[in-house]
């Protein structure tokens, strides 16, 4: 009943993003592989137009229908999964409370006192907490992270997850899972502690800006920028539909010009949105320095990408790929994982869920 003893069953990281549906599924390899963790099947499977928009699921069949698709290409038969909400639709929340009181008193208290850190009726809304520490204040009391969420926000991803024949036994929020996979790619690495990382994470329409302090998520600002631009820019200028587009960009076919007139430009304008994010961060925060950027997001595979943002803003930048120290299984076509790397932090940051 209490699963001493029992092997953790295995769990799918699923990252619903606005233009795909990516999978990832985890095993801990043994004690004496070089790797900690191997690849057991993958897969992602591109969403329709608009069945995601700003992060917000419009068309639940559609994405369910996708899932199950992404699930069958993968190879696995897992069942049970950890999925995602996005951090701008998650109001959290630190609250000092008496280091006495058992969870089930922690929970009645924080649902008495919830309505005056949330402002939706509490009928509407989906409430979790996780107790973080002793409290700076008081050795007497605990910091628990409060973390609010719509209800339509979590059922809508629960139920395309239904659809595909999924159990959603976690529901996280993106910002956590990206610490999460963060935490298991600098954490082979020495003198990373006491040092800001910033991830900047270019989706297609969104660019998520995290902070992260001793591994600990201290910032999170989105900004409207992402991959589609660089798409929309290639179908304007060579007269190609949006999946041609999109085919010749990852593939490689575009006419001469293309580098230095449609490339070279998305990439500058890409390193000045990470500046600005930066701007942000520090006049928002104690922090006026960065000492290392992780590039995740689709656009992370843009070759050299690192290269130019490091120059222009003079801070160590790397790709972030959190399969660099995996095995992977036969089934697993590894030079594919690799291209998607950068795309894959937060549904890897989920799957490692299944390792708590």
């Amino acid at each position: 009943m209490f699963g001493f003893g029992r092997k953790q069953p295995p769990l799918l990281g699923i990252d619903i993003s606005t233009t795909a549906v990516k999978l990832i599924e985890l095993s801990h390899t043994p004690a004496h592989s070089a790797s900690l963790f191997r690849v057991q099947s993958y897969a992602v499977e591109p969403l329709p137009s608009n069945a995601v928009v700003e992060k917000k699921i419009t068309d639940v069949e559609a994405v369910g229908d996708c899932l199950r698709k992404a699930v069958m290409r993968s190879g696995s038969r897992t069942k049970t999964a950890a999925v995602a909400v996005s951090s701008s639709a998650v109001i959290t929340k630190i609250i000092s409370m008496p280091a006495t009181l058992s969870d089930a008193e922690m929970e009645a208290e924080i649902e008495l006192e919830a309505d005056q850190y949330i402002p939706y009726p509490l009928e509407e809304v989906n409430i979790d907490f996780d107790v973080i520490g002793t409290s700076s204040s008081s050795p007497d009391m605990v910091d628990v992270l409060l973390a609010a969420s719509r209800g339509e926000n979590v059922d809508d991803r629960v139920s395309a997850l239904d659809i595909a024949g999924l159990t959603a036994t976690i529901v996280d929020v993106e910002a956590y899972a990206m610490e999460n996979a963060c935490t298991l790619i600098l954490g082979g690495e020495e003198d990373t502690r006491d040092q800001i990382v910033v991830v900047a994470d270019v989706g297609a329409t969104t660019t998520t800006f995290h902070a992260l302090h001793n591994g600990r998520t201290v910032y999170t600002r989105e900004q409207n920028f992402g991959g589609l631009r660089l798409i929309e820019e290639v179908q304007q200028r060579y007269a190609l539909a949006r999946d041609e587009a999109l085919k010749k960009v990852v593939a490689g076919g575009l006419p001469e010009d293309y580098e230095t007139q449609v490339l070279l430009p998305f990439k500058e304008a890409l390193a000045q949105q990470v500046g600005r994010a930066l701007q942000f961060f520090y006049s928002s925060s104690t922090f006026n320095s960065a000492d290392r950027i992780l590039l995740a997001g689709g656009s992370a595979s843009i070759p050299h990408i690192e290269e130019l943002v490091e120059q222009r803003l003079g801070i160590p930048t790397t790709v972030a790929n959190p399969f660099s120290r995996m095995s992977a299984a036969p089934r697993v076509q590894v030079p594919s994982l690799s291209r998607d790397a950068p795309g894959m932090m937060v549904a890897v940051g989920l799957a490692l869920r299944g390792f708590d």
